[in-house]
């Protein structure tokens, strides 16, 4: 598989089209973007070769893009490509430093240190190593902290920027070809580069939301809107009805407070969480609950939401591209990766368009058997329903199957799950044992890898001094269980994130990917596109397959259907 891997990427990256292209590394065919002048203008410089000044960058970028298609390498795309787009201009692949650097970092066991251009400058040349600014790493506030591509580099440096980044490039190449398996790290470092990319344009592009549905739903579940810093009315009901449970006046977004007052009632509660709460019988338990609710969807997803993050019709979130360990995205703003099912109702599509949303199933399960080489896992995960497909080995009961693949990769083990697993180990050795040996190399403080090469984050001092100590086999038993599933998820998320890059280059103009998450994935196109945008996705998901796996037998289904409203996909 590895020697597959290698010649099918060798120096390769995902481009226009959805196809494998040539990276040419020599120097006329990498670019580094730089933003110098604070006015619009700024520098482009091919590696090894002389720099450009040019007054306006937006204009030579697209007009160098239009004539060469370079790769762009750049200090971190947050910082670059935004301004770009909002410019009208769109690249078509990109090396991003910053993430690569994080990975590399990873990789050698150093996970977690500053991964900014300064900083593996600083340590290429053995000098003081800067920490990341706040926003490189969690993110950065809407409409003023996020630094821009016509920003001019701070004041002081002793290097231009051009400059450590045509170095660390450099570096960064060396060091990849130095990892455990160049191909896969090279297809790893191209999917996360091209996240950038996607990230970004989603944030730009935003997702179709209708602010008139939006407020129509808020008014009809919480009352109309209220004055600042007031309770809508239908929480200030359900407040009332908490405190007359109580007798006495309590206010039920004080976590305190609640359980002051079910002690007082004779009730001892750890916390007011809500799976806590349901176990309890008293009259404020039904109310508190229904206002919990309520509360977070006023909170994370009302008025003073909507005014944030949607303008023009469009729900524009900031994505931060493997902002999880696993490499899964997280966000920096907006919550996108929680849209509660309710909130799906205000994500219509535009007059003359269609949403096309797609979700891969059980796709976890789909990657262990992939990744194992189980012969009869995989066999059972070339079906459309790989539950239904192993349901004869427990007994008949896909439920039971389901409990037992997920135990495998979770580490449960309560209820029925150790007799399932004892039955998984038994029918498909080999998926049971690659679990089984990440959970040990976890317990035993080593890295586990993800098929392309992300690393899992080293032990922590304290975990370490937990082993030793008398909580040492539960400490080492909880690291177990995350790299158990590290190895697969992580997997899992370099399979997703390589259908969006594919599917990026497939979609006709003027279709849009609008929302990504975890195995799921929404576009917004013309209705006479549909066809061809689900066509594309079943595409994409196949290559993403062979690009990961080679020849496999497995499958991994990505139905498409094309509707008006997010929430009749469901």
């Amino acid at each position: 598989m590895a020697g597959l891997i290698g010649r099918l990427w060798g120096l390769c990256e995902i481009g226009t089209g959805g196809r494998i292209v040539g990276a040419a590394w020599h120097a006329g065919g990498v670019h580094v973007v730089v933003a110098a002048d604070g006015e619009g203008g700024g520098t482009l410089r091919p590696l090894g070769g002389p720099e450009s000044r040019v007054p306006d960058l937006a204009a030579a970028v697209r007009a160098l893009e239009a004539a060469e298609r370079p790769r762009w390498v750049w200090a971190d795309a947050r910082r670059v490509y935004p301004a770009l787009l909002s410019a009208g201009v769109r690249l078509s692949r990109c090396h991003d430093v910053a993430l690569t650097e994080s990975l590399l970092l990873a990789a050698d066991g150093r996970y977690g240190e500053p991964r900014q251009v300064r900083a593996a400058y600083a340590r290429l040349r053995g000098l003081p190593v800067p920490d990341d600014p706040h926003d490189a790493s969690d993110g950065h506030q809407p409409g003023g902290a996020q630094a821009s591509l016509f920003d001019p580099a701070p004041p002081g440096d002793p290097v231009p920027e051009a400059d450590m980044v045509a170095e660390v490039f450099e570096d960064q190449r060396r060091r990849i070809a130095r990892t455990r398996d160049p191909g896969r790290f090279r297809l790893l470092v191209a999917a996360e580069s091209a996240g950038a990319l996607i990230a970004a344009e989603m944030g730009h592009d935003g997702m179709p939301w209708r602010e008139d549905v939006h407020d129509a739903l808020l008014t009809d579940l919480l009352g109309p809107r209220p004055a600042h810093g007031m309770r809508p009315a239908k929480l200030q009901a359900l407040a009332d009805e908490v405190s007359a449970a109580f007798g006495h006046l309590v206010n039920p977004d004080s976590p305190q407070q609640i359980v002051r007052a079910f002690k007082t009632a004779g009730i001892e509660i750890p916390s007011t969480r809500s799976h806590v709460l349901k176990t309890v019988d008293h009259p404020a338990v039904a109310p508190l609950l229904a206002y919990k609710e309520l509360a977070r969807l006023h909170s994370f997803h009302g008025w003073a939401w909507a005014a944030q993050w949607v303008s023009g019709g469009r729900f524009r979130p900031e994505y931060v591209v493997g902002g999880v360990v696993s490499g899964r995205w997280a966000t920096s703003g907006g919550g996108a990766l929680q849209i509660p099912k309710v909130m799906r109702r205000v994500v219509v599509a535009d007059d003359g368009w269609t949403l096309v949303v797609a979700d891969a199933a059980q796709l976890e399960p789909r990657v262990l058997a992939a990744l194992s080489g189980d012969r009869g896992l995989a066999r059972a995960a070339g079906e459309i329903d790989l539950y239904a497909a192993l349901a004869q080995a427990f007994g008949g009961a896909r439920e039971s199957a389901k409990i037992a693949m997920l135990s495998a990769m979770y580490g449960g083990t309560s209820g029925d799950a150790s007799k399932l697993l004892a039955v998984m180990r038994q029918r498909f050795p080999k998926a049971y044992a690659f679990v089984e040996d990440a959970a040990r190399a976890g317990e035993e403080g080593r890295l586990v890898r993800s098929w392309l090469g992300r690393t899992c984050p080293p032990p922590s001092q304290r975990w370490r001094r937990l082993v030793a100590g008398p909580e040492g086999a539960r400490a080492a038993r909880d690291r177990g269980r995350f790299t158990r599933n590290f190895v697969v998820q992580a997997t899992a998320a370099e399979w997703a994130l390589t259908l969006l890059a594919v599917l990026r280059g497939l979609l006709p103009d003027p279709a849009r990917l609008v929302f990504f998450q975890h195995d799921e994935v929404m576009v917004h196109c013309p209705l006479d596109l549909a066809g061809e945008v689900r066509e594309a996705v079943g595409r994409a998901a196949d290559e993403a397959t062979r690009l990961l796996f080679g020849d496999t037998t497995v499958r991994f289904p990505m139905e498409a259907v094309a509707v008006t409203c997010y929430a009749d996909a469901k």
